[in-house]
C-alpha cells in the first residue's frame, strides 16, 4: 500500500510541475503577443502621432532588392546606429511581377522579410507603393507587360491601368496585412505613399490626370489600414493625402500642408546625385545636408527621409537608361554598406541634437527674430515650462556672423545653423563636423587574383534575317525587357554606275534615338555610336566600300536600360530610325522605307545560357589568345578574395558589356565612355559574398567592344581602413556630451572639451599614425599635406594617444600640442587633420 501510495503521490506531484511549468510558458507566450500591440497613427499639424505619442522621425532609403538579404541585417543595424528610427523602401511592380500572372517574392524580392528585418531592430516603415516609382529603376519599376496591354495609358484616368494597378496595389497590402505589418496590427509599417512625383507629368493628361490622383487616393484609402498616406510633390493632394516635399532645400522649397492638420514631412532629401555613365564624380557635401535638415525641423518639419541612405547595386539589367550599376554610393552608408564618414557620422550626431529638442519642437509655440540681414532666430517655448530650444541661422555663405540671443553673443560659421535645445547651450552646429571622416580603400587580392586563364566564345553574326518589315522596328518593343541586343539586317543592290568616281568617298549614316548601337556591312565592323543620359538621340555616320550588286548591311541596337520617368512612358520608342547611304552618284539611297528589315532578339549565348555553368557546356570555348571581335563571351575562374570583407571586380581593359558570377547578374559595365575627366564614371563594380563560393567561382563577361585586355581585370577587396579627423580648435564639442533630463540640457561628461575621435571598425585596431599635423594643413581624408603652420609634436602626440588601440580620443586644444609653451604661427585658428590606417594584428 505504501509502494502505491509513494507512486501516486510521485505522480501527482510530476503533474502539478509540468502544469504550472506548461501555464507558465503559456503566460509568457502570452506576454510576447501583448507586447505587439495594435498602434493607431494619427496626426495634426505638427507631427505623426504613433500610439498616442508625437514623434521627431528620421528615416532613411533602402531598397531591398539593390543589396542581398545577407546584407540586409547590417545595413539595417547601421542605419539604426546613425540615429535613424524609420525605413523607406519603395516597392517595385518589375520585381514582383515581371511576368503577368507570376509573383516573385523570394531572394532579393523578399518584401516580408526585409520588413521583418526593420520590425526586428525596433524600426519603424515607410511603404512607397507606386505603381510607378522612378527610382532610377529600369522602366520606373513598371513591368514590360503592361505596355502591351490593349488600350492602356499609363497614370492616367485609364480603365487597364487602373485595373492592374488595383489589382497590383491590393495584392501587395493584402500581402502585408496578412503578415500583420501595418501599424494598427502592432506591425512596423507607420505610413504610405500612392503614386510618385505625379504633378511632373499631370499637366500632360489634364483632367485625367487630377481624376487619376482623386482615384488612387480612394482607393488606398478605402482599403482602411490604419496608417495616413501620402503624395510626393503633390501640393494639391487629395484629402486625406498628405502633400509631402521631396528635394535637396524642403525647408526653403516647401510651400508646406495643403492643410492646417498635415504635419510637414520630407520624404526624399537627396544625399547626393545619382550617377549616369558619362558622369563625372558628383557629391553633396554633409554640411549642407545638416544645414537643410535643421533648417526644415526649425520651421515646423518632423519627419526627414535620406534619400538613399543606402543607395546599393542595380544588379544585372534593372538600372535604367544609361544609369551606373552603382546607386548612390556617396550616401551615409557607401554600396557596399560601409559607413561613409563624415556624413554618417555628422548626421548621426545632427539626430542626437534634434532629439534633445524633441519636447519644444513637438510641443513649444514657434517664434521668429531677424537681428540681421543674413541671421535668423527660429525659436520654440512651450507655455508654462522652462522647455525651449533655438536654432541660430547664418545665411551669409562667406563669413562667420554673430548672433545676439537672450543676453548672449553665439558666433555662427558660414552658411551654418547652430542648435540650442535649452536656448542657452550650442550642441552642434551643421557646419562644424566633429565626427570622424574615413576613406576607401580598393585593396588587390592576392587570392583572388591568381593567373586567369580566360577562354572565349565570340557571337556569329546574323545572315539576312526574316522579316516584312520596312522600317527598323521599335527596339523597346523587340526585346520586351528581356535582353539589352536586337538585331537589325537589310540588303540593297547598287548599280556599277552608281558607284562613286575615284576620290569620292560613300559612307553609311544611322539616326537612331538610342541607346547604343553597332554597324556592319558585308560582314566588315564598322565601328559604334551611342547617346547619352542627356541627349539619348545620336548619329552614326562611318565611310564604307560599297560594292556592285548585292550589299549586306546589320545593325545591332543596345538598350541600357528602360525610360524611368515622363507622360507618356508606354509611346516612348528607342532605337535606330533612319538609315540611309550616302555618296552614290545617284543621290542618297534611303534604306529606312524601300527595304525589308529582319530582327532578330538577343545575342545567342543568352539564349543557351552560356551566363550560367550549365549553359557554359553549350557551346565550344577557345583559348584566348590576345585578340578577340567584339561581340565575344570571356570565361574563367577564380577563388573568393580572402577576408570576409566586400568584394569587387575592376574592370580594366574592357569596354562595355554585361557581368556575371556563378549565374548571378552583377551588372552592366561601360569602361569606355569616359567623363569629361577622361576616366569612366564606374569601374569597380560589387561581388556581394553571398555570390561567391570559396573556391571556383565562374565569371562570365559578355563584350560588345573588339580587342579588349580581360588581364587587366582584377578582384579587389573593400575597406574603409583609412580613418581620418579634421577639427578646428573653435569648433562646438560633440553633442554626445549632453542630455535632457525633464526641461534641462545637462552635461553626461564631467569635462565638456572637444576632442577628435578616431575608431576602427570590427576588431580593428589602430596600426600607423600616417599624418598629424596641428595648424593649418590642408587636403582631405587619404590626401592631407603639411599647411603653412605645423605642431612639431603632432603626430608624437596622436600616436601617444592612439597607437594601438580600437578607439582613441585627441584633445584639440593649443595646450596639448605646444612644446615649451610656445606657439609657432599666432592668429592662426588650428586645425588638426589626423589620418590613421586600422588593421588586425597577429592576436586579434
Amino acid at each position: 500500500m505504501r509502494k502505491h501510495s509513494l507512486d501516486r503521490w510521485l505522480l501527482t506531484a510530476v503533474l502539478v510541475v509540468l502544469l504550472s511549468s506548461s501555464s507558465s510558458f503559456a503566460a509568457k507566450k502570452d506576454a510576447k503577443k501583448k507586447k505587439k500591440s495594435n498602434k493607431e497613427v494619427t496626426y495634426d499639424g505638427t507631427s505623426l502621432i504613433i500610439d498616442g505619442k508625437r514623434e521627431l522621425l528620421y528615416s532613411g532609403s533602402i531598397h531591398y532588392p539593390r543589396s542581398t538579404p545577407e546584407m540586409w541585417p547590417s545595413i539595417i543595424k547601421r542605419a539604426k546606429q546613425g540615429g535613424l528610427n524609420t525605413i523607406q523602401t519603395y516597392t517595385f511592380w518589375n520585381v514582383h511581377e515581371p511576368e503577368q500572372g507570376q509573383f516573385n517574392f523570394s531572394g532579393r524580392a523578399d518584401l516580408v522579410k526585409f520588413i521583418k528585418l526593420i520590425e526586428k531592430n525596433g524600426m519603424y516603415v515607410t511603404l512607397r507603393l507606386g505603381p510607378f516609382i522612378q527610382a532610377e529603376w529600369t522602366h520606373g519599376g513598371l513591368p514590360y507587360w503592361l505596355r502591351e496591354v490593349p488600350g492602356i495609358f499609363f497614370r492616367t484616368d485609364n480603365k487597364p491601368f487602373k485595373e492592374h494597378t488595383e489589382r497590383y496595389v491590393r495584392m501587395i497590402l493584402d500581402k502585408m496585412k496578412e503578415e500583420k505589418l501595418f501599424a494598427s496590427q502592432g506591425g512596423p509599417i507607420i505610413l504610405g505613399q500612392i503614386e510618385n512625383e505625379y504633378s511632373a507629368v499631370q499637366r500632360a493628361y489634364k483632367q485625367d490626370g487630377l481624376n487619376y490622383i482623386k482615384w488612387a487616393s480612394k482607393l488606398v484609402d478605402s482599403m482602411n489600414l490604419g496608417i495616413p498616406w501620402v503624395m510626393c510633390k503633390q501640393n494639391d493632394a487629395p484629402d486625406p493625402m498628405i502633400n509631402v516635399c521631396n528635394g535637396r532645400h524642403c525647408g526653403d522649397t516647401f510651400p508646406g500642408p495643403n492643410k492646417e492638420n498635415k504635419p510637414s514631412l520630407w520624404t526624399e532629401n537627396w544625399t547626393t546625385q545619382f550617377r549616369v555613365f558619362g558622369d563625372p564624380p558628383t557629391q553633396r557635401s554633409v554640411e549642407d545636408i545638416a544645414f537643410s535638415v535643421a533648417r526644415f525641423f526649425s520651421k515646423n518639419g518632423s519627419h526627414v527621409n535620406y534619400y538613399m541612405y543606402h543607395g546599393g547595386t542595380n544588379f544585372g539589367r534593372t538600372s535604367a537608361h544609361y544609369v551606373t550599376t552603382r546607386y548612390y554610393d556617396d550616401a551615409p552608408l557607401d554600396e557596399y554598406g560601409l559607413e561613409k564618414e563624415p556624413k554618417f557620422g555628422h548626421l548621426k550626431q545632427l539626430h542626437n541634437a534634434l532629439n534633445l529638442c524633441k519636447k519644444p519642437l513637438l510641443w513649444g509655440q514657434p517664434k521668429t527674430e531677424k537681428p540681421g540681414k543674413d541671421t535668423e532666430i527660429r525659436y520654440y517655448e512651450q507655455p508654462g515650462t522652462k522647455s525651449c530650444a533655438a536654432f541660430l541661422a547664418n545665411n551669409n555663405t562667406e563669413a562667420a556672423e554673430t548672433i545676439k540671443f537672450r543676453g548672449r553673443d553665439y558666433v555662427i560659421a558660414p552658411r551654418s545653423i547652430s542648435i540650442l535645445p535649452d536656448c542657452k547651450t550650442v550642441v552642434y552646429n551643421t557646419a562644424q563636423i566633429v565626427s570622424q571622416h574615413t576613406a576607401r580603400n580598393f585593396m588587390k587580392s592576392k587570392k583572388a587574383n591568381k593567373k586567369s586563364d580566360f577562354k572565349v566564345f565570340t557571337e556569329t553574326l546574323p545572315s539576312k534575317l526574316d522579316g516584312d518589315s520596312y522600317i527598323p522596328v521599335e527596339l523597346y518593343g523587340l526585346t520586351k525587357d528581356k535582353t539589352d541586343y536586337g538585331w537589325y539586317t537589310t540588303s540593297f543592290k547598287v548599280n556599277k554606275n552608281d558607284l562613286p568616281k575615284k576620290g569620292v568617298k560613300t559612307s553609311v549614316r544611322v539616326a537612331s534615338l538610342g541607346h547604343a548601337l553597332h554597324v556592319w556591312l558585308n560582314g566588315e565592323y564598322l565601328g559604334s555610336g551611342h547617346g547619352s543620359h542627356e541627349e539619348k538621340s545620336f548619329v552614326f555616320q562611318k565611310p564604307v566600300t560599297i560594292k556592285a550588286g548585292e550589299n549586306h548591311l546589320i545593325m545591332l541596337g543596345v538598350l541600357t536600360g528602360f525610360p524611368d520617368s515622363g507622360s507618356y512612358m508606354e509611346h516612348r520608342y528607342t532605337g535606330p530610325r533612319g538609315v540611309s547611304i550616302l555618296g552614290l552618284t545617284s543621290g542618297t539611297l534611303d534604306l529606312t522605307e524601300n527595304s525589308k528589315w529582319g530582327n532578330k532578339v538577343g545575342m545567342e549565348g543568352e539564349r543557351l545560357g552560356v551566363h550560367t555553368e550549365e549553359g557554359s557546356k553549350k557551346v565550344k570555348w577557345q583559348k584566348f589568345n590576345g585578340k578577340a571581335p567584339g561581340l565575344t563571351w570571356y570565361q574563367t575562374y577564380f577563388d573568393a578574395p580572402e577576408s570576409l570583407n566586400a568584394a569587387a571586380i575592376r574592370m580594366n581593359g574592357m569596354g562595355k558589356g554585361l557581368i556575371w558570377v556563378n549565374g548571378e547578374g552583377v551588372g552592366r559595365y561601360w569602361q569606355s565612355f569616359l567623363s569629361p575627366l577622361g576616366q569612366p564614371t564606374q569601374i569597380e563594380y560589387h561581388i556581394p559574398r553571398s555570390f561567391l563560393k570559396p573556391k571556383k567561382n565562374h565569371l562570365v563577361i559578355f563584350e560588345e567592344e573588339p580587342n579588349v585586355k580581360p588581364e587587366l581585370i582584377d578582384f579587389v577587396i573593400v575597406n574603409r581602413d583609412t580613418v581620418c579627423s579634421y577639427i578646428g580648435e573653435n569648433y562646438t564639442p560633440s553633442v554626445r556630451h549632453w542630455t535632457r533630463k525633464q526641461d534641462q540640457v545637462q552635461a553626461i561628461t564631467d569635462n565638456v572639451s572637444l576632442t577628435a575621435t578616431l575608431k576602427c571598425s570590427g576588431t580593428k585596431k589602430i596600426a600607423a599614425v600616417e599624418f598629424a599635423s596641428f595648424g593649418n594643413p590642408i587636403g582631405v581624408c587619404g590626401n592631407f599635406t603639411l599647411g603653412t603652420c605645423n605642431a612639431p609634436i603632432s603626430k608624437q602626440v596622436v600616436e601617444k594617444h592612439c597607437l594601438g588601440k580600437a578607439h582613441c580620443e585627441i584633445p584639440v586644444n593649443k595646450s596639448t600640442f605646444e612644446q615649451d609653451k610656445k606657439d609657432s604661427c599666432k592668429n592662426v585658428v588650428k586645425m588638426l587633420a589626423v589620418q590613421v590606417k586600422c588593421g588586425r594584428g597577429k592576436k586579434n
